[in-house]
């Protein structure tokens, strides 16, 4: 992934065309997981990678030479941390590795979490 400007892509759509034809797949498959499970959310772009706005950014994701990252952000991954212990994490990050089947349950999971999170914090 080419993240130099940050301002190159201006849809979802142009960054996925950016990758090989079995990543585009992928990315294709957790947007279109994402938006089923939150139908209201936003698509933009931000940080150079693909994200959903849903009363605040619920989640942003990546796809890079060996992985996809997945960035819950830093609650999205306290709260998953049982479930998560597989994969390669980081304060805001899980790696889901491309030679893997890419847990699509979790995703929604974690998305619901989040959209109940930002719920919670518009409403104070």
């Amino acid at each position: 992934m080419i993240m130099e400007d940050k301002n190159r892509y201006n849809s979802i759509d142009e960054y996925i065309e950016n990758f090989p034809i079995d990543t585009q797949e992928i990315l294709q498959k957790i947007r279109s997981t994402i938006l089923k499970a939150v139908p209201e959310a936003k698509e933009k772009i931000s940080y150079g990678m693909p994200a959903f706005d849903f009363k605040g950014i619920l989640v942003y994701f990546a796809a890079y030479k060996n992985h996809i990252g997945f960035y819950p952000t830093g609650s999205g991954i306290e709260a998953f941390k049982d479930k998560i212990t597989g994969y390669k994490t980081s304060k805001g990050t899980i790696q889901f590795p491309l030679n893997e089947p890419i847990p699509m349950d979790l995703i929604i999971e974690i998305v619901n979490f989040r959209v109940s999170e930002n719920l919670r914090k518009s409403k104070k």
